[in-house]
């Protein structure tokens, strides 16, 4: 099990960006998102996604990630699951203001998306994520020093029953535009261990 660089492919390519064999740099364009429907009432999907595809049922990913030039609201770059327009989900750290940012995650499902945040401050310019799957369910987590990760999302993506895609994204949804840098790429083992509390209701 192995992330391979020579695997990833674009979905949507952007005009500015370098990949080497430990990292990868994209530069956003402005007025790039991803977001469907809810809440907003329109529709973005021109982010560039830069994904590798498995049929692996457990696994985890993990990247770093920085963003030191971040400084508009809403610019942001980090972990993603695309399978199409209209379902997919992703991690990140969405610039706000010089006070704080909203660290958060967005999961869609068959064409809307929800949006769920907390608060951190504004001078974290790093941070790391971990996407693990088991079958058709995910979990995101995050850390700030690779780690010991914190969750952020569990989730059911309604698409994901067979081979799906994976990888990094970065957008500035706005009028913006900065370098987003990612780096320690990993496939592991599923390190979102089976649950071992309440046992399921029986059907």
């Amino acid at each position: 099990m192995k992330f391979d660089m020579n695997q990833l492919q674009w979905t949507r390519e952007p005009e500015s960006y370098i990949i080497t064999l430990d990292k990868i740099e994209i530069e956003t364009k402005p007025h790039t998102d991803l977001w469907q429907r809810t809440y907003y009432h329109f529709r973005n999907d021109n982010a560039p996604v830069l994904q590798m595809e498995t049929e692996e049922k457990y696994f985890s990913f993990v990247v770093k990630t920085e963003f030191k030039q971040s400084n508009h609201r809403f610019d942001q770059c980090g972990i993603v699951m695309y399978l199409d327009s209209e379902n997919w989900l992703k991690g990140s750290i969405e610039y706000e203001n010089d006070e704080f940012q909203h660290l958060g995650s967005v999961v869609t499902n068959k064409g809307y998306s929800d949006w769920a945040t907390t608060e951190i401050n504004a001078s974290i310019k790093s941070m790391w994520y971990r996407l693990s799957r088991r079958v058709d369910d995910f979990c995101i987590e995050c850390s700030v020093d690779g780690k010991k990760f914190q969750q952020m999302r569990i989730c059911h993506m309604w698409k994901a029953t067979g081979a799906i895609k994976f990888g990094i994204y970065a957008c500035s949804p706005e009028n913006s535009s900065f370098k987003a840098i990612f780096s320690h790429m990993e496939m592991t083992e599923c390190k979102w261990l089976a649950h071992d509390g309440q046992a399921p209701d029986e059907v």
